[in-house]
């Protein structure tokens, strides 16, 4: 039979990323086009053995069904960390556990729009992200990303132009994919923008714990005085992503909309893994393992740019990131990036192409993103490499 699929389904177009990483199963592929956290960074160990503490001694807890909200000892730990670490946390604000910082950006676009409403992004944002909106039949409209973050004086004039906007989505820290962070001036500005246009932001911090230079910046949430900002906090790259262990924080009215969305969606976050995370930050030395992953992290990062200046110096131009897993290069204005892309995966290299990340995808861009934390260091050697020989082929 012929199927007939809902609108909001049938404008989704696959994600660019996942079709690229099918090129990963090829062997000997080199996966920059991944973001996946490096191997060596799970704490492997740690895990093995509160898995088997929380199954011989609460198994029934980790077993059964759980409060949509989450595990209440881990928001409570959770709540603590945040106030502690970033100044996160007002009396209105309360915190849910997610499966997964994706759930946030779904929860968040559930409870607050509605069909043709307007979702302003940052331009390149998240495909994770665009596509969650897209399925709830907003309109997106992209501002540009500079080197210190979302262009202001765009975003004003998108905030005028467009006055059913919900919200305004960022990503301030080590930005996906272009590596940008926002300047603490800018995140101020937009925070004050939001509260003169009467618009909720979403304020996603995957990376925030990824930092390898640099000093750190207060998050837009921090300086939250009327509940405005919904936080999007993850484990995913500190832990690990399969655990699809996550966690938003906001106003508390927001919250109990997200609660019963949840509970119309998975129910609860599965509470073994929640538990596990509980007993991590009760058993273990939680920020001394976010300093020898950002040690790893540094380390990558450095030598993928090292390699980029050396193989592509002369063909790309970047900015290097302070953190966060992505190096975001600009081909030559001459080079179509999209051949470019498929040359690189004729020669075992995935790397991802730039308008996977903006709101219209059918729009030219020069841009790549490269990433260095799932490849080995010999896989960014080889990597980079291969793609310094795609370039040469276009100089010549």
């Amino acid at each position: 039979m012929d199927f007939i699929f809902s609108n909001k389904i049938s404008s989704l177009q696959p994600s660019a990323i996942r079709e690229i990483l099918k090129a990963t199963s090829i062997p000997g592929i080199i996966p920059l086009a991944a973001g996946n956290p490096a191997p060596e960074a799970f704490p492997v160990d740690e895990v093995r053995e509160i898995t088997k503490q929380i199954l011989e001694n609460q198994p029934i807890d980790a077993l059964q069904y759980g409060v949509s909200e989450g595990y209440q000892p881990l928001r409570n730990t959770i709540s603590t960390w945040m106030k502690s670490k970033e100044n996160i946390g007002k009396d209105f604000d309360n915190v849910i556990i997610m499966s997964g910082a994706t759930q946030v950006m779904d929860l968040a676009t559930k409870v607050l729009c509605n069909e043709g409403d307007t979702v302003i992004c940052e331009e390149p944002s998240f495909i994770g992200s665009l596509n969650t909106f897209r399925s709830y039949g907003c309109r997106l409209v992209g501002v540009p990303v500079e080197a210190d973050g979302m262009d202001v004086s765009l975003l004003e004039k998108a905030l005028k132009e467009n006055p059913n906007t919900k919200f305004i989505y960022t990503i301030p820290n080590f930005q996906n994919p272009s590596g940008a962070t926002m300047s603490l001036e800018k995140r101020k500005r937009i925070y004050a923008l939001a509260k003169e246009y009467g618009v909720v932001i979403l304020e996603d911090n995957p990376y925030g714990d990824l930092r390898v230079a640099g000093e750190s910046l207060p998050t837009i949430k921090s300086i939250d005085d009327e509940g405005i900002v919904i936080y999007a906090g993850s484990f995913s790259k500190i832990l690990s992503p399969g655990m699809r262990v996550a966690y938003c924080i906001a106003h508390k009215d927001i919250i109990a909309k997200m609660t019963v969305g949840k509970q119309a969606t998975d129910v609860h976050t599965p509470c073994l893994n929640q538990m596990v995370v509980y007993q991590w930050f009760k058993q273990y030395d939680v920020e001394a393992h976010i300093k020898k992953i950002q040690g790893i992290y540094r380390k990558k990062l450095e030598l993928m740019c090292d390699c980029i200046d050396k193989e592509l110096g002369d063909f790309v131009t970047y900015v290097r990131p302070e953190g966060g897993l992505f190096v975001w290069c600009k081909l030559p204005d001459d080079v179509n990036m999209l051949e470019f892309v498929q040359r690189a995966i004729d020669k075992k290299v995935a790397v991802v192409p730039g308008n996977a990340f903006l709101v219209d995808d059918t729009k030219q861009t020069q841009y790549i993103r490269l990433n260095f934390s799932t490849p080995t260091d010999d896989g960014i050697i080889n990597g980079v490499r291969a793609l310094g020989q795609v370039a040469k082929e276009y100089k010549k």
